[in-house]
């Protein structure tokens, strides 16, 4: 219970310096200062937010349905938190370890959207409403062939266990060269998992108004927006152990470390925010036509391949 704790105290103070480090290269790309004024170089700013968002008063709607309205935050994020309890940091520093690890993760991952419909349709708004929906449509057009993806990295590590994973790509190369075009479509699919630009079409402010959390202020909003930034953290983590070793180090004469693990991560999440500031968002059709007629007979085949290459090998 204390390692769960701490864990997820970590987590947490992670999204916050997270949120810092987001803006910070969102500024810089821009050409703007960005938070700089609480703390030292702004680094104070998200304990300045979320002080903020305690202290202010939960707005709910007169017909919302009150009860759902506030369990859908939470349940999101408790998902988002859940999570971090299956994902190893090293071949010894881990909560649980069984061996179907992996599968688990994405299992548990797709069930985060009831949350999203559930405050959607609690909200009693036709806004939140419209971007619950599409957040359902969202995951049915990406999640199909997210598991499809997964499959190539458990057949070339011969297992679903996340450990075994980073230990078979100790052996060889990491994945991220053998299944580099998996890599490049599971971090796409990644965008779409967190409802990141330019697939954040379930927040798109400028025709629903922010989406399913319209209706949402102080720390309800704030529980969502935990639960996206860990779900950003936790996939950025799974994607540095399924495709760049994990915690193994680049160079045979350095040591492996936890270290390694969380510079690939912090790549990772770089990606994310640079993607943010150079592309603009998806019409809703045109992702739809990306996971359906693309990026699905793209997984298929390429997990026939994968299984082809393997047996001539």
């Amino acid at each position: 219970m204390i390692e769960l704790l701490i864990t997820f105290l970590c987590v947490l103070l992670a999204i916050a310096f997270f949120t810092i480090a987001e803006r910070k290269v969102l500024a810089s790309i821009q050409r703007r200062k960005g938070p700089n004024v609480t703390g030292f170089w702004g680094t104070l700013q998200a304990i300045a937010d979320g002080l903020k968002l305690i202290f202010k008063e939960v707005v709910i709607p007169v017909r919302a349905n009150w009860m759902l309205f506030l369990a859908a935050p939470s349940i999101t994020l408790l998902i988002g938190l859940l999570i971090w309890v299956f994902i190893p940091f090293s071949d010894i520093n881990y909560l649980t370890n069984f061996d179907f690890s992996l599968l688990f993760v994405y299992a548990i991952s797709s069930i985060g959207v009831y949350g999203v419909i559930g405050a959607g349709w609690s909200s009693n708004s036709k806004y939140a409403f419209l971007g619950s929906l599409r957040s359902a449509a969202q995951l049915i057009s990406y999640e199909v062939f997210i598991g499809l993806l997964l499959l190539p990295i458990a057949i070339c590590a011969n297992s679903f266990n996340l450990i075994e994973i980073v230990n078979q790509q100790s052996l060889g190369t990491w994945f991220c060269l053998p299944l580099l075009p998996t890599c490049i479509v599971f971090f796409i699919s990644l965008l779409a998992e967190t409802n990141r630009a330019p697939f954040d079409l379930p927040e798109a402010e400028a025709e629903l108004v922010a989406g399913f959390n319209v209706e949402y202020s102080a720390m309800t909003f704030a529980l969502f927006f935990l639960a996206e930034y860990s779900n950003m953290l936790w996939l950025s983590v799974i994607m540095a152990i399924c495709f760049f070793g994990g915690w193994l180090s680049p160079m045979s004469f350095l040591p492996n470390s936890s270290l390694w693990l969380i510079i690939k991560s912090m790549f990772v999440c770089f990606l994310i925010i640079k993607v943010r500031a150079n592309y603009p968002r998806y019409r809703y059709d045109q992702l739809m036509n990306l996971g359906w007629k693309n990026f699905l007979p793209f997984s298929l085949g390429y997990l026939f391949f994968t299984v082809g290459a393997l047996i001539i090998i």
